[in-house]
């Protein structure tokens, strides 16, 4: 507590160097602490905040008015977004002709995320490209919905340089032109599973818009005509082309000769693509920073490919996950590759220690290496990898059995900087491992799933040593119990994501401790046959951050824990309750309650009606997006509801 000789000094701050104090708080939670210190220094939060997400829609008109000076708005959290709501939010607001107008904070707006917003349509987003008219960036991806009238709505934001319409499903070539000539200034552009896209859509957007530098058109059944289009584009830095079946080693052709400013490309699960196309893309891109190239070779990567790699100096990322690989492909990637820090290995076949050593003997900057079911990966590669690349930040090795804790004595010595490590199903680690772990105190994500062999002694060293801990992967880990979790929750203040599933040990204390995890947003708790309503409402009342609960096969929690989940878990954006003892009332007041929720999952529930789950279903039609039921429900659910759920965009799925 500051006395009040250093409260007053503190106040006697000037507001100039308040808000360079302000601004040095990264963390969202120090600029809250900050906030609400006193009046004065929630002033300089109003004045100074340029970026808003808002969690529940309800308050949106609230922080309008009381963030007038915002740059940036994410409303991807607020599906119930649509055009009356946006109308209101441009216009006054309340009665009386002294209300305030909100319109005053879209006049200096330039970032804009709508994602999944899926009730909003062409009307809408017509007022909100009008009324922002410093408009530069907009994300409209997920609204499956969207279509050629969106596109044209959006069209009218003529300042508009970055686009992201991924998996709007309704968008022709039509719409894609009426953005390629209004939003001519357009540098970046996603369309990833916009499966309407011709090649005629593509030809005129690189003829509009030549200042693109980055263009995604993954999953898209564009031709290498698309790619003939593309290569005129002189501007373009990045192109994703993933799994995108009809293009092939001829449009990489046009690539070769075109795009000279090209840093990234993206071919990864091409089928048409073999090694001679990428010589193509090599040959004429000296440059390259990044090359995918994953799950695209099936064959041995080609001695011509190799030697054009010599010429890449400047490359930094190199995925080729799926392929055929020799130690002589490692010994030339070493050797012309040095400014490699990032090298993607997945389910390579040919993967051996020795490879592995001759890699890395030269390529000593890497920072994130893949070598997840690289079967026959020993503790003397990782020992290898360990002494050599001390920068290392991200390593998996997922289901390389192979590891044991000799090869992670050498990762907790040497790679002291390790913030993420896949141990998922390495059945060698154990508890003298994980001590040993322990040693790289920046681990931030840690996935042990599958591994039987550690126990709550192993993640004790884990959680006294890594307090940075934000995501924790237990999944099948038998030896984990309660007094584990007690050890989690003492140390690991800052965990986000955890997986419990079928950690049959756990019982209601454990939860209890789960519970004291503030930060914590998502959990998976799948079989936990030890635990009832008392465990989950610990959980529930102190876990107020929870946005994604999995707790299928949980038969014994009771619904004195769904109501407490009802209750306290406003935040709440996905649940999975399949094969759960929830009876009628307590699923509808969970679905009735949970404001923010868009996915549930409610298949096989034993103890609710026909009539119960309709209710519960009427209860949250206006904003649930994606509900997983019971075959059978089918056609015992009436018409009305069904039609209802299908008329909001909400997709069924019967199991």
């Amino acid at each position: 507590m500051l006395s009040f000789q250093s409260s007053k000094n503190v106040l006697s701050l000037t507001e100039d160097l308040l808000v360079r104090i302000y601004e040095l708080l990264a963390a969202e939670s120090d600029r809250k602490s900050f906030r609400l210190v006193c009046r004065e220094f929630r002033r300089i939060d109003t004045l100074t905040r340029r970026h808003l997400r808002v969690i529940r829609i309800e308050f949106l008109p609230i922080l309008l008015r009381k963030y007038p000076r915002l740059q940036s708005l994410d409303l991807s959290a607020c599906p119930r977004i649509d055009d009356g709501v946006v109308s209101l939010l441009l216009t006054r607001v309340g009665p009386g002709s002294n209300s305030p107008i909100l319109g005053h904070w879209a006049w200096g707006l330039k970032s804009l995320v709508l994602s999944r917003a899926t009730g909003l349509r062409f009307s809408g987003l017509e007022m909100l490209a009008r009324a922002c008219p410093c408009l530069e960036s907009v994300d409209v991806s997920y609204c499956c919905g969207f279509g050629d009238r969106e596109a044209a709505a959006l069209s009218s934001a003529v300042g508009l340089r970055e686009l992201n319409m991924d998996k709007c499903l309704q968008l022709t070539d039509v719409g894609l032109a009426k953005i390629a000539v209004g939003c001519s200034k357009l540098e970046k552009l996603s369309l990833k599973w916009c499966m309407e896209m011709t090649d005629l859509g593509i030809d005129l957007l690189c003829k509009k818009c030549v200042d693109l530098k980055y263009l995604d058109v993954s999953y898209l059944k564009v031709t290498n005509e698309s790619l003939h289009s593309i290569a005129s584009l002189l501007k373009l830095e990045v192109l994703g082309l993933m799994a995108c079946p009809l293009i092939d080693d001829v449009g990489l052709q046009f690539i070769e000769r075109g795009c000279p400013s090209l840093k990234v490309i993206d071919v990864s699960r091409c089928e048409g693509v073999s090694s001679s196309g990428l010589i193509f893309v090599v040959r004429g891109h000296r440059n390259l920073r990044e090359l995918n190239a994953g799950y695209c070779l099936s064959q041995e990567l080609s001695t011509a490919l190799l030697h054009q790699m010599k010429n890449l100096n400047h490359l930094e990322v190199i995925r080729i996950d799926g392929a055929r690989i020799s130690e002589t492909s490692f010994q030339v990637i070493s050797a012309n590759c040095k400014s490699l820090v990032e090298i993607g290995l997945s389910k390579c076949l040919g993967v051996t220690n020795m490879g592995i050593m001759r890699l890395v003997s030269a390529c000593i900057n890497l920072r994130v290496l893949n070598l997840t079911c690289c079967h026959s990966i020993t503790d003397a590669a990782i020992s290898a990898i360990a002494y050599s690349c001390r920068s290392l930040v991200c390593l998996k090795v997922e289901s390389c059995n192979m590891i044991t804790e000799k090869g992670l004595c050498q990762l907790g010595s040497f790679c002291l900087l390790l913030e993420e490590i896949d141990l998922t199903d390495c059945c060698g680690v154990n508890d003298k491992g994980l001590e040993y772990l322990s040693r790289c105190s920046e681990l931030s994500c840690l996935k042990l799933g599958l591994c039987t062999n550690i126990s709550n002694k192993g993640l004790s060293y884990i959680c006294f040593n890594c307090l940075k801990i934000h995501e924790l992967d237990l999944y099948r880990c038998t030896g984990i119990g309660d007094d584990g979790l007690e050890a989690l929750s003492n140390g690991c203040k800052k965990l986000r994501k955890l997986n419990l599933s079928y950690c049959n040990e756990v019982s209601d204390r454990g939860l209890g401790y789960i519970g004291r995890l503030e930060e914590l947003s998502d959990l998976e708790m799948r079989a936990l046959h030890k635990i009832t309503g008392v465990g989950l409402e610990a959980v529930a009342v102190g876990c107020k951050r929870l946005a994604d609960l999995d707790m299928k096969h949980c038969e014994k929690v009771g619904d004195s824990g769904f109501w407490a989940l009802a209750y306290y878990s406003k935040n709440l954006r996905q649940i999975n309750l399949s094969y759960c003892g929830i009876s009628d009332m307590a699923l509808c007041m969970v679905m009735g309650n949970l404001s923010r929720l868009q996915e549930a999952k409610l298949v096989h529930l034993s103890n609710c009606t026909v009539e119960g789950v309709e209710l519960a279903l009427r209860a949250c039609c206006v904003r649930i997006k994606k509900v997983k039921l019971f075959a059978p429900l089918r056609f015992m659910l009436s018409s009305e509801i069904l039609e209802i759920l299908h008329a909001r965009g909400c997709i069924i799925r019967w199991d």
